[in-house]
């Protein structure tokens, strides 16, 4: 019988675009190609490095500089800026200062006085694992099927068979510089070595050239992958114990369950959601060895440090369990998640340890449905899936040629409560105003609201961005994405007036990001008639866009809100006319001043669940505004006699200001409602219109 293979990793390296570069230019392709394959490396997981020949700028000699990536980042996006350089010399030259591997973390503060030409790039803990191999090229990376031969409880073993002598093994141990010294140690004892196995960990290989050294890097991945998968013990995981339920059912639990979970996680500091049922996940979730693997944890530390000591496992069967059966256990579940992780910080911790961090759990895996993860943000959130992906995938290989060992307990802890990762917390800055919320912004292809998803965004919100013109929704979602990123924002195509496109834009938006924590109602249209020429079918336009549809979305809202028990704050962008009449506009005045008594009707059923509920009243929003692109500013127009053109002076003169309103100032009026500036303000009007005496609330 024929063994099987692994899915071939792709060689590519191009010789044309590679002859232009320099050594620090091929060091940086290098890099990126191997992150652009996550079977290769993590986010932000391994790291690259290059011995270079250069010019001493107090000098002007030759010297050689160590080129590595820097702390942080990421190999597939990193840019030339990532990388962190020091005089090889003296970072060799700190081996005679070293005290002891008890000792080991002093080193690090002395990296910084070996950097080459004023770098402000932050030194890695890998960089004595690269200074001190004495080849030239090395890369260090977390390949799934490699760490599945080093999480092995044989790894020794087993890496002498996959490899046949040209890999070494070294047992597990923590990142740093004795662990640099003892590669360096058995890469210069064994010249026939292209590299290391690192227990528990990854890879080191090395090369004369930057192509060499990456061709080598894939050969070594691919030639584990291919071992596993024709050693491999059938099936997977011991089988099957459950089958996954259909696809949509997934989806419908998993928006049931996500805004609950949050919710109860989300006392201290607000979490953002990520949902996946692939293949993979649902493989493990359903599997006969789930119960025995999850406890175990993860074994490379990149993997443990972004999903935590072990995932939570909600006991769940989707055929006769009911999603408020295991609703009804998930207090229960929780707390002794909580509890148990209290019990491995209490044994584990030193006398110098931080303290404990937030006990709850990142990844959540329910038999049938698939795998939830929580964080502070969406990236970290989504970046904590996929790394536990790259666990099952280690795990797979590991329990299908021998026994999976995870992480010891107290090296796990060793590495979450590392002083040096404590450094690295404490230099973050500090978290946005709105950093963990989720807002749901409607008519969010138009200039407010694009305006307030701007707003929102720039102080930490992941926004869902909700407009019935599909084109123009997603032009405003690709310049987004482009300044705030792909987990920033998601779109969908929303009609205001249909009950059932509502509830799917909520659904789709717990599954986007596990809840929604603020609503803002902006979907608009205007009309302009006298009473008399108003036809049933307008006023019904207007009743069914501007006074339904914000019923509708409120009531989801409310819906949803209520489940997570954990506030909110809803927004209506009412208008000047639903305070101040207008002639000839009857249908849109009514409709307006509809909103703003429903919005204050809400606001008192709000208040006992902390659900806050204020409306902005913009006027004359010309700028960027799709209602004033049409057949409303010509009949504004010609209402006040001008041309269109001069339209905007009119109303600008009309002010009491004497100033315009842009849809920035409705959005900065949005964001005070929306956030904690607002805490105590509920059942209130904000009116943004330059001063209209006639709009004065009495």
């Amino acid at each position: 019988m024929t063994k099987a293979a692994a899915e071939p990793l792709s060689d590519l390296w191009d010789d044309a675009h590679a002859a232009d570069l320099d050594e620090p230019g091929l060091l940086l392709y290098r890099s990126n190609l191997l992150g652009s394959d996550l079977r290769i490396t993590n986010f932000g997981g391994g790291n690259t490095s290059a011995k270079i020949t250069m010019t001493d700028p107090l000098t002007q000699k030759p010297i050689t500089v160590l080129w590595v990536k820097g702390s942080g980042g990421d190999l597939g996006s990193m840019k030339r800026d990532g990388f962190s350089t020091l005089y090889l010399d003296k970072l060799e030259s700190l081996k005679q200062l070293y005290r002891g591997i008890a000792h080991e973390d002093e080193m690090v503060a002395l990296f910084n006085h070996c950097t080459f030409n004023l770098n402000p790039r932050a030194t890695s803990i890998d960089t004595a694992l690269h200074g001190f191999v004495p080849h030239t090229h090395v890369d260090h990376l977390h390949a799934d099927a490699v760490i599945a031969i080093a999480a092995c409880s044989n790894a020794e073993e087993l890496t002498g068979k996959v490899f046949g002598g040209t890999i070494g093994f070294l047992p597990w141990q923590r990142p740093g510089f004795d662990l640099g010294l003892k590669l360096g140690a058995m890469a210069a004892q064994h010249p026939e070595y292209v590299g290391v196995v690192l227990g528990g960990h990854g890879l080191f290989t090395w090369g004369p050239t930057s192509k060499a050294v990456y061709q080598t890097t894939l050969r070594i991945i691919q030639q584990a992958a291919d071992w596993l998968a024709g050693h491999e013990k059938q099936p997977a995981f011991g089988g099957p114990r459950c089958n996954a339920a259909a696809p949509e059912a997934r989806r419908a639990s998993a928006a049931a369950l996500m805004p609950l979970i949050r919710g109860k996680i989300s006392r201290d500091e607000r979490k953002v959601g990520h949902f996946t049922d692939a293949p993979e996940v649902l493989e493990f979730v359903n599997s006969r060895m789930l119960d025995r693997l999850a406890p175990l944890g993860t074994s490379c530390p990149d993997h443990f440090l972004r999903t935590k000591i072990r995932p939570l496992v909600l006991p769940y069967d989707h055929q006769s369990d009911s999603v408020e059966t295991l609703a009804n256990s998930l207090d229960g579940l929780l707390e002794a998640y909580r509890d148990d992780y209290s019990a491995y910080y209490q044994r584990c911790k030193r006398p110098n340890s931080p303290a404990m961090r937030d006990p709850n759990a990142v990844i959540y895996l329910v038999p049938g449905i698939g795998m939830f993860s929580f964080a502070k943000d969406k990236a970290t959130a989504r970046i904590a899936s996929e790394f536990y992906v790259n666990a099952i995938n280690v795990m797979r290989g590991a329990s299908g040629v021998s026994t999976y060992v995870g992480l010891p307990e107290q090296e796990a802890f060793d590495i979450e409560y590392w002083l040096l990762e404590e450094a690295k917390l404490q230099r973050m800055p500090k978290a946005k105003s709105l950093a963990g919320k989720i807002a749901y912004v409607t008519g969010g292809a138009g200039g407010i609201g694009g305006a307030a998803a701007l707003r929102l965004l720039g102080e930490g919100a992941c926004v869902v961005l909700a407009d019935i013109d599909q084109e123009a929704l997603e032009a405003r979602i690709r310049a987004i994405v482009q300044k705030f990123g792909r987990d920033s924002v998601v779109g969908i195509a929303l009609d205001v007036t249909d009950e059932a496109s509502v509830v799917a834009s909520f659904h789709e938006s717990i599954l986007a990001y596990g809840g929604i924590d603020v609503v803002v109602s902006n979907a608009g249209i205007a009309s302009a008639s006298p009473v008399e020429d108003t036809s049933l079918a307008l006023w019904q336009k207007n009743m069914d866009v501007l006074a339904t549809g914000y019923f509708l979305v409120a009531r989801e809202a409310f819906r949803l809100m209520q489940r997570q028990q954990c506030g909110g704050a809803i927004v209506f962008v009412a208008s000047k006319n639903g305070l101040a009449a207008s002639a000839g506009a009857s249908a849109y005045c009514a409709a307006k001043a509809s909103e703003i008594h429903l919005a204050r009707c809400l606001a008192l059923e709000g208040a006992p669940h902390g659900i806050r509920v204020n409306t902005v009243n913009p006027d004359a929003v010309l700028r960027g505004s799709k209602i004033w692109a049409g057949e409303w500013r010509q009949q504004r127009a010609a209402s006040n006699k001008v041309s269109e053109d001069e339209l905007e002076e009119v109303y600008r003169q009309r002010s009491m200001l004497k100033l315009s309103v842009l849809p920035e100032d409705i959005a900065e009026g949005i964001y005070f409602f929306a956030s904690d500036l607002s805490a105590k303000s509920t059942g209130n009007i904000l009116n943004v219109d330059a001063g209209n005496a006639q709009a004065f609330t009495r």
